[in-house]
């Protein structure tokens, strides 16, 4: 069975993306016999607020309600090295949600994370002190390995075993992590020990739209995105094709970026999960998806219903990561995932907890 199955319990609220304590106990030996103990993982970026809860269930684990909200934490950040009022208090409305959905429900364990705006912000240890004042919520900032090896965690079970390996790539808000994964050899699913190398660029669809602007992208302004991101890149991806011995691999994104490439790929009405995530996209097709969106202006893409007026500005800025990823690992195709951080969360706490290796974990 895969890591992630959405097939139970309530499915329809992970497509959603309806968008927000501290870990709490299950409530005693009569809630353990109804239902395997439920985890909380929340994910605060630059850009998205995501909370989402989960049970274990055979040898994997089953979504039970997912949350989601554009807060862009991190907007002006890349100005001034703050964050601002005005998106702080954005953020902390998002996050109360979350902490009222989570004490509403008897969690076995939680884990709340911070990453780019609060690593780099001037003033993002004491936002974190007011977010527990305001909401009660503990949020810790992980640092830029920890944020790819939870990445990669959570979109293990995309790469294709049959490959020699895989670039797996998050594309964030404020930052973008790619990483160099060998084929899994010993069966045991780590991701520590196929980390072959990785990168954390402090480029993400923010910060590079409000560099070069993500309202009128000219093809001129696009290219220059892709150049600078590439640049930033160019010297790790020589290092590792130096050390390279796998010639077999394929690309693997987790992000935004990725999931609305493969909506507009389709031709979706609206975004849906259970048709993207997983999703094989070859080289050609992305760049005339890439194409068509470059091609479009910024009401064209606010129009369109797998972007919306919340990610028209910041589409194009994704599109340029990823162009300049594909440059540098040329790959003939790609593979889309629609699960990261949150679900690298919640599987390094099942397995801390040895859930899969206890009678009634299963559905």
């Amino acid at each position: 069975m895969s890591r992630l199955d959405t097939s139970k319990e309530n499915p329809r609220a992970y497509e959603r993306r309806t968008a927000g304590l501290g870990p709490h106990r299950s409530s005693g030996p009569e809630h353990e016999a109804r239902h395997p103990p439920l985890y909380a993982a929340l994910d605060l970026g630059t850009n998205n607020c995501r909370l989402l809860f989960a049970r274990p269930s055979g040898s994997g684990l089953r979504v039970v309600e997912a949350f989601s909200r554009i807060v862009r934490l991190g907007e002006g950040i890349s100005r001034s090295n703050q964050l601002s009022e005005t998106a702080i208090r954005r953020t902390i409305e998002a996050l109360k949600v979350c902490a009222e959905r989570m004490a509403a429900r008897p969690l076995e364990r939680s884990r709340l994370i911070a990453t780019e705006a609060c690593r780099s912000a001037s003033n993002g240890e004491a936002f974190l002190t007011r977010v527990r004042d305001e909401t009660g919520l503990q949020l810790e900032i992980v640092d830029r390995e920890t944020e790819a090896q939870l990445a990669a965690a959570g979109c293990l079970e995309l790469a294709d075993p049959a490959d020699d390996g895989v670039v797996l790539f998050d594309i964030g808000g404020g930052s973008s992590e790619i990483v160099w994964l060998d084929r899994d050899e010993s069966g045991e699913r780590d991701v520590k020990s196929r980390m072959r190398a990785w990168i954390s660029i402090p480029w993400g669809v923010v910060t590079l739209s409000e560099r070069h602007g993500g309202i009128e992208v000219t093809r001129d302004i696009y290219k220059s995105m892709v150049d600078e991101v590439r640049s930033h890149l160019s010297e790790f991806a020589a290092t590792l094709s130096a050390q390279q011995q796998a010639r077999r691999y394929h690309l693997l994104g987790t992000s935004g970026t990725v999931t609305t490439l493969g909506g507009v790929h389709l031709g979706l009405r609206r975004y849906e999960r259970r048709r993207i995530d997983g999703l094989w996209m070859a080289d050609g097709a992305i760049s005339a998806t890439i194409d068509s969106l470059v091609g479009m202006t910024y009401r064209q893409r606010a129009a369109h219903p797998c972007i919306g007026h919340q990610r028209a500005d910041l589409v194009l800025a994704g599109c340029a990561i990823l162009d300049a990823i594909r440059a540098l690992f040329p790959s003939e195709r790609l593979r889309i995932a629609d699960r990261g951080l949150r679900e690298g969360l919640l599987i390094g706490m099942m397995k801390a907890d040895g859930v899969w290796h206890k009678k009634g974990s299963g559905a």
